[in-house]
């Protein structure tokens, strides 16, 4: 399970919502995707913090570079990830809307 799913499927109960209702003829979990993929967009620019911290990891990789630049590269790891998620998501998206539509 993708981690968009996941996170779809925590907020369909979280909203005390039983997630493989079928009754509006798709997992009712799904109809939670458009939130998840708001969230997953505000996450795509990593804070200072997280740069910082990605850096550490990042400097032992590649020697040699600037602390901007580690902080760069730590910061470009992380929105590839997101960057996965998203079309992750998208995926998902236009699955669901597929479905929906025959």
């Amino acid at each position: 399970m993708s981690p968009i799913e996941k996170a779809a499927r925590n907020l369909c109960r979280a909203h005390g919502e039983d997630e493989e209702d079928i009754s509006t003829g798709a997992p009712r979990w799904t109809i939670y995707l458009p939130q998840v993929m708001s969230v997953i967009d505000a996450l795509h620019e990593p804070s200072l913090s997280m740069k910082e911290a990605g850096l550490e990891v990042i400097r032992h990789v590649g020697k040699g570079e600037s602390d901007a630049g580690y902080r760069s590269d730590a910061a470009n790891v992380w929105r590839f990830m997101v960057d996965v998620l998203r079309q992750d998501g998208r995926h998902k998206l236009a699955a669901i809307t597929t479905r929906a539509a025959k």
